[in-house]
């Protein structure tokens, strides 16, 4: 098939995945502010039912043990914080998309929010290391949205996972990233800055989507998070938390430390943290 067919068939998946509300994209720009205004969060909030009903249940969940039940929206978003806020809009908003089985990369449901998900808390994490100001909301956000392209591409791909990792094997494919772009002419990291411009995301979190695997050709700018993102998703896949078969089947790129003053040993910690957190959140989000 040709890349120009396929090219048709990804453009036509990408308008049949469903948009994100206004009220999340919103949420979405206000987490890449530095210091962002909650009460336009709370505010956000209010004016979506869906999300506030979600957020009150998160928030009154086992997972966080409020010794007096949050009853109102200003409580529970001071509680929760952005990270949780953001986490919650998206899986209320998209969360089919984010929780459908992964035929193509051989992934159950589920895997690719439990991926993005162990990212974002990561790079959240790694945030504070940054030599020069780093947003750890942002990193959050990126580290949520950075694989969405999967959701996409995963379809096309369906049956190409042996031909694929034999020829990573074999040494004739460098890694999945251009085992995917010989199969259908783009890879998951261009396809999710396609979807990207699709739900109109904030320009600051298209560079870690498009370069999460190539992080060295993200403008200077946008490095930093872009390096947040790519750390955080090695993170996650050396935790056991992958999307299936491409799995560990990238390089580490070493030039995070132009952008981080960080060693093996808060790497570790940080990995070890970010597990625990990610059980933390993923329960209150399952349980709500």
């Amino acid at each position: 098939m040709s890349n120009e067919i396929m090219e048709m068939k990804i453009e036509k998946a990408i308008r049949k995945a469903p948009m994100l509300s206004p009220g999340t994209v919103k949420l979405l720009q206000l987490a890449g502010q530095e210091d962002p205004d909650m009460q336009a969060i709370i505010r956000i909030v209010k004016h979506d039912t869906a999300l506030t009903a979600r957020l009150l249940k998160v928030v009154n969940s086992a997972a966080f043990g409020l010794l007096k039940p949050a009853s109102t929206v200003d409580r529970a978003v001071t509680y929760l914080g952005l990270r949780m806020v953001v986490s919650t809009a998206i899986s209320n908003n998209v969360g089919d998309l984010f929780n459908k089985q992964l035929d193509g990369y051989e992934s159950s449901g589920g895997s690719l929010w439990d991926h993005n998900l162990f990212c974002a808390i990561a790079a959240n994490a790694l945030a504070p290391h940054a030599k020069t100001p780093l947003a750890a909301d942002l990193a959050f956000t990126a580290g949520l949205l950075h694989d969405i392209g999967k959701a996409v591409i995963s379809e096309i791909l369906k049956g190409t996972t042996q031909a694929i990792l034999e020829g990573i094997a074999a040494g004739t494919i460098a890694d999945y990233l251009e085992a995917e772009k010989a199969q259908v002419g783009m890879d998951h990291a261009q396809v999710g800055q396609m979807l990207a411009r699709h739900w109109k995301l904030p320009d600051e979190l298209h560079p870690p989507i498009l370069h999460h695997h190539r992080p060295l050709r993200a403008e200077p700018e946008a490095r930093a998070l872009t390096f947040a993102v790519h750390l955080g998703d090695t993170l996650a896949m050396m935790a056991g938390v992958g999307t299936g078969s491409d799995s560990l089947q990238y390089q580490l790129n070493p030039g995070y430390t132009e952008c981080f003053d960080i060693s093996e040993n808060d790497l570790a910690c940080i990995l070890l943290n970010t597990t625990e957190e990610f059980q933390k959140i993923k329960a209150s989000l399952e349980n709500s």
